[in-house]
């Protein structure tokens, strides 16, 4: 599982440091073609975009990995440690139900269908064969990242609740870091 978990962590990686310099430099070129050469390319707007989206989905499962996610989580912590265990758990598979309806919307049910996202909004999309307005790319690649996106969501999730139960990961959320600097430089600061 580690490896499987390492593998996908470096791919989730470059996919989204590819996504941000993608973004970064069709911006910067537009930047300097509209201001200093009265010109810009018709696409970059819709490029970026697409690329923002990618990012977020992506992001959103790297985010359940490192536990940058924010998380309110006040009450429950005054939970003694077995039922907070418990809500963390509950959120755990809240994730991968939300994962769980976002495949479906995008792909419907493969083991129905016969195919992976064949009755889907990205099945729909490549039936109907809409292509995207400037750059004319398919639209079922751009809403690909749904099933792609939503899968790593839920293998995050899954995979923190793994950790969650064998004890080396307490929540979801990120986590207390300026409780931990508070604690940390108690003696320094004197009132």
């Amino acid at each position: 599982m580690q490896a499987v978990s390492d593998w996908v962590d470096r791919i989730e990686r470059a996919i989204l440091a590819l996504l941000l310099a993608t973004m970064t430099i069709v911006t910067f070129s537009q930047v300097i073609a509209r201001y200093l050469f009265n010109s810009g390319w018709v696409a970059a707007l819709e490029l970026t975009t697409i690329c923002f989206a990618w990012l977020v989905l992506f992001g959103c499962s790297y985010g359940l990995k490192i536990g940058g996610h924010l998380g309110v989580d006040a009450l429950t912590r005054l939970c003694p440690k077995p039922v907070y265990r418990g809500f963390v758990l509950f959120a755990v598979a809240c994730c991968v139900v939300y994962a769980l309806i976002f495949f479906y919307g995008s792909c419907g049910n493969p083991f129905v269908t016969g195919k992976l996202c064949g009755s889907g909004y990205v099945g729909k999309m490549a039936k109907i064969g809409l292509r995207s307005e400037d750059l004319h790319w398919p639209r079922w690649m751009i809403y690909s990242i749904l099933p792609i996106g939503m899968t790593l969501f839920a293998f995050r999730a899954l995979e923190a609740g793994w950790a969650i139960v064998t004890g080396r990961r307490e929540s979801l959320a990120a986590g207390h870091e300026a409780e931990d600097l508070v604690r940390e430089n108690e003696g320094v600061v004197k009132s």
